[in-house]
């Protein structure tokens, strides 16, 4: 299994505690949660059951009897209710010979449908025997984060306080996507690797589908814009089986894919035509809890200044390449990486990569130890306007001003780019009136060219640094 150690670390420490245990398996949809626990544990099962997409209530009531019926070797009677489906569970897990009883119950959201009561009875069933019995393991999955977390994380009824560990499982970083390649005989090297993960992210179901013999473009043609791609409709598939009324979310990710450095709430609701509310505000936590976009506050901001930005690689590149495009133009990505769309998206999808690898950043700048904080910032003065991608806040009295760049070769820093990155500094300096030290450093895919403007940066990382272990 390629890299979630901590994870592993925590299931079999759960496994072998002798106490009853509930645990919380969450994470983006695609991101590896079943498979994490079926190796590890799928011939430890005394039962496992997984929701089923879109069923109604009397259909996974129907499945859930035939999955008691695999696993007790006998027939079972029709179940009229999650009560009496427990309460059948109970009786299986009391007959079974095993020393430690695993669980799995897996998509549970799906399970959850309307007027169904299987909240109330899945709290009864722990309240009232699981939790006393020191051989049960009771392990819960699910793709909408949201739920998890509102259901049995957060929520203040019956099961508040009874899960006992929570797992949040994250999509590979670039590291363990090398990893991955390098175990199943793929020759990529790094600037593949990079230009797979600004597409596909690091979740492992789409790592699958790629063929080793053929490189990441062709790859990438034959899943996202060949006819009948596997990815060409991945998009709708998500959201429909995340979100109940999915096309709200829909259109907040799509307003979100025309401003790489995020909006407002308030730009959000003009974009996407959601009225203001309880449901809009619904629809942002459950986009956020499911890892597509994310919240932040600019540097020096208030919480009114809070902006939200779409993070998640595929959905980017989904709205921005594979939305519209011909399913009939074999050669169409090879096209469009010349088109000016390619270095819009490209720009946005590396700065995301290096989002998501902040610690190795601050490794490969030496500050691993040093307190920071991470943000971004724009002006509200400055003319012409300034932005600055990455803001790395430090506690030893400096200020680094990370400027990401995407490019093929050596990134060039010329009259012009010298210039804007002095006025950046000047004006992130004079606006937000810092006393510490600003520093310019170059975020680039292959590092910078040597000519007359290059001591203008203070420091530089290069993509090959993404790549490092984080102690």
């Amino acid at each position: 299994m390629i890299g979630r150690k901590a994870e592993i670390d925590e299931l079999n420490e759960a496994y072998n505690s002798g106490r009853p245990e509930f645990i919380t398996v969450y994470g983006r949809r695609r991101v590896g949660k079943t498979y994490l626990v079926k190796t590890l544990y799928e011939k430890e099962f005394s039962f496992f059951f997984t929701g089923i997409a879109s069923s109604d209530y009397k259909e996974t009531l129907l499945r859930f009897k035939e999955a008691l019926e695999e696993y007790s070797s006998a027939k079972q009677e029709p179940l009229k209710d999650w009560f009496e489906a427990f309460r059948c569970l109970r009786s299986l897990l009391e007959r079974s010979r095993r020393k430690r009883k695993v669980v799995f119950l897996d998509e549970l959201p799906w399970m959850d449908t309307p007027n169904s009561n299987f909240v109330k009875a899945l709290e009864y069933f722990w309240n009232s025997w699981a939790s006393s019995r020191n051989d049960i393991m009771l392990v819960v999955c699910g793709s909408a984060a949201s739920w998890v977390i509102d259901k049995l994380l957060s929520d203040h009824g019956g099961l508040y306080g009874r899960v006992t560990r929570r797992i949040k499982v994250e999509p590979f970083s670039l590291g363990e996507c090398e990893q991955y390649y390098l175990e199943n005989g793929f020759i990529y090297d790094r600037k593949q690797i990079v230009e797979g993960y600004m597409i596909l992210g690091g979740i492992p179901y789409y790592l699958n589908m790629l063929r080793k013999r053929e490189g990441i473009v062709k790859n990438i043609e034959r899943l996202c814009f060949a006819k009948g791609g596997a990815l060409r409709t991945e998009f709708s598939h998500v959201f429909a089986s995340l979100f109940r009324n999915a096309d709200r979310h829909q259109s907040v990710v799509c307003a979100l894919a025309t401003k790489a450095m995020g909006l407002s709430r308030d730009e959000i609701i003009k974009l996407s035509g959601i009225a203001n509310g309880g449901n809009f505000t619904t629809v942002i936590a459950e986009l956020e809890e499911s890892g597509f976009i994310r919240s932040y506050t600019p540097f020096s901001g208030k919480s009114r200044g809070t902006l939200y930005q779409l993070i998640d690689p595929y959905t980017l590149f989904y709205l921005k390449a594979i939305a519209g495009s011909p399913d009939d133009d074999k050669t169409f990505w090879a096209k469009y990486r010349e088109s000016a769309g390619f270095h819009s998206w490209s720009g946005y999808a590396f700065e995301q990569v290096c989002f998501s690898h902040m610690p190795q950043i601050k490794k490969a700048l030496g500050i691993s130890g040093v307190i920071s904080y991470t943000y971004s910032w724009r002006s509200r003065e400055s003319e012409p306007g300034a932005q600055v991608d990455i803001v790395i806040d430090r506690n030893d009295g400096i200020v680094s001003l990370c400027e990401v760049k995407y490019s093929d070769s050596e990134y060039v820093i010329t009259k012009s780019v010298d210039s804007s990155l002095r006025w950046k500094r000047e004006s992130f300096k004079m606006e937000t009136k810092t006393r510490k030290a600003v520093q310019i450093v170059m975020i680039t895919m292959n590092g910078l060219k040597q000519n007359m403007y290059r001591d203008t940066v203070q420091a530089e990382v290069k993509a090959t640094n993404l790549f490092g272990e984080i102690d």
